[in-house]
């Protein structure tokens, strides 16, 4: 993430640390400078979580603008925990901008090498993928939970670019921020989900069958073992349990926003 000393009370946060043409806009919400009453206050990107919709659209209408890219270019899964990835064409943009029954069903991983088209999925403690590829052109972003992640859906992604066309020796990827190690505590039946290699990288025992998971570490150890370069995985250093520009479910109890983290290349000016 590009930091600075007043880059926690923007509208969003780029990405930054890869190599990406100016073409490419990439990053993620924050809590601020929405519209939204408490307790979605204020910048929330979420049409499912209760909050008003005509307040929800706007917030989005605030950040098309921000990144000159209308909501009819934004794209959005159902995300469901899962890990089914969509390839994404002109076809699909608009779908689930400004209307959730509209969004991509049963979605949680989008991928296109189309121009004009914005990849979209909404957070709130869980890990955001971003994948760009400058050779072939394929970019894409993910949503992964606990369950995505022990589901490698950080290595399905990678799967389904380079069966579309992606360089993986070129391909970079981006783990965004998400709910820190300090503060995510799972029990034995999630750990019993993680591969036995990766243990005594993700995991410190906390309490009597209590652990604390490193959800970016484990992404991050996915995307290596599906052939990503360790130079080319970037991790933000952000704990959107500790940070206050960021939702936060476990902190906020299930009663709360969404930011919303988005990819996309930016038509060729004429």
């Amino acid at each position: 993430m590009k930091e600075t000393a007043s880059s926690l009370d923007k509208l969003y946060m780029e990405l930054g640390g890869w190599s990406a043409p100016d073409s490419i806009v990439s990053g993620i919400t924050t809590k601020y400078n929405g519209v939204s009453k408490a307790p979605f206050d204020s910048l929330n990107m979420g049409l499912h979580v209760g909050d008003e919709p005509k307040d929800v659209i706007q917030n989005r209408e605030l950040l098309a603008e921000a990144i000159q890219f209308p909501l009819d270019q934004w794209v959005l899964g159902e995300q469901v925990h899962g890990t089914e990835i969509a390839v994404v064409t002109k076809q699909e943009a608009g779908r689930g901008s400004r209307d959730l029954a509209d969004s991509l069903p049963a979605v949680d991983g989008l991928i296109t090498k189309e121009k004009g088209i914005l990849l979209s999925a909404f957070f709130a403690d869980c890990v955001p993928l971003y994948f760009f590829d400058a050779t072939s052109g394929w970019i894409g972003m993910a949503h992964a939970g606990w369950r995505g992640t022990v589901a490698d859906m950080a290595g399905k992604m990678v799967r389904a670019l380079c069966a579309q066309g992606a360089d993986k020796g070129n391909l970079q990827a981006m783990i965004g921020p998400c709910i820190s190690k300090q503060r995510y505590e799972v029990d034995d039946r999630i750990v019993q989900q993680i591969p036995v290699q990766f243990h005594n990288k993700v995991l410190k025992s906390h309490a009597q069958e209590r652990y604390q998971l490193d959800l970016q570490e484990l992404n991050r150890l996915y995307l290596q073992q599906a052939g990503i370069e360790y130079g080319n995985i970037l991790i933000a250093p952000y704990c959107t349990y500790d940070s206050p520009a960021f939702y936060s479910h476990r902190e906020d109890q299930g009663k709360t926003g969404r930011m919303i983290g988005f990819i996309g290349m930016k038509e060729e000016q004429v």
